[in-house]
């Protein structure tokens, strides 16, 4: 089997279950932003975090393959992956991490250590795919659960990268704003 099957060379791919529509289309957009942060969350994992946000970055690799399969089945017929537990063991998670690291008392710039810089990258992709997907929802079904657990994923890599920095020492740059 080749890897190129030329279908898409007209601009056109294949939903699940075949249907074909524009590369172009709502749902294509969200896939492929779904695609985006789960390619970015690999790129994170290879930094090195600590075991316990492997296992949860795994995770949530896993649980975006489904959404974004869930998200492009035309008729809705593909059970939902996510549950509310998910949903809990991500919140759970963000608990964690807010409890073992210092809150910040100023607006946070961007960086400090790779592993925490894309952290923040994997955080702004995650924002663009919940937009997208606030932008599926207006036209076709989309899984309330789905839009929760993507909401509460980029605060998990917020503090995550908070977290990522302080275990490694680096301090936090600062943005003070003047309200003048």
């Amino acid at each position: 089997m080749k890897l190129y099957t030329r279908h898409g060379d007209t601009g056109q791919t294949s939903l699940v279950g075949g249907k074909r529509v524009s590369k172009d289309d709502i749902r294509i957009a969200v896939c492929g932003d779904l695609d985006e942060l789960n390619a970015h969350i690999g790129l994170l994992l290879s930094f090195g975090v600590p075991e316990r946000e492997s296992a949860v970055l795994i995770r949530v690799q896993q649980l975006l393959f489904h959404i974004g399969g869930e998200l492009s089945n035309p008729d809705y017929t593909m059970s939902s992956h996510l549950t509310t537990a998910d949903i809990a063991q991500l919140e759970s998670s963000i608990d964690t991490l807010q409890q073992q690291t210092p809150e910040p008392t100023t607006f946070v710039l961007p960086g400090g250590c790779a592993a925490a810089a894309e952290s923040h990258i994997c955080r702004t992709v995650t924002r663009r795919a919940e937009r997208s997907m606030v932008a599926m929802s207006h036209q076709y079904r989309v899984d309330p659960l789905a839009m929760q657990y993507v909401n509460r994923l980029s605060d998990y890599f917020f503090v995550l990268a908070l977290n990522l920095n302080f275990i490694s020492s680096i301090e936090e740059k600062k943005l003070y704003i003047s309200c003048k």
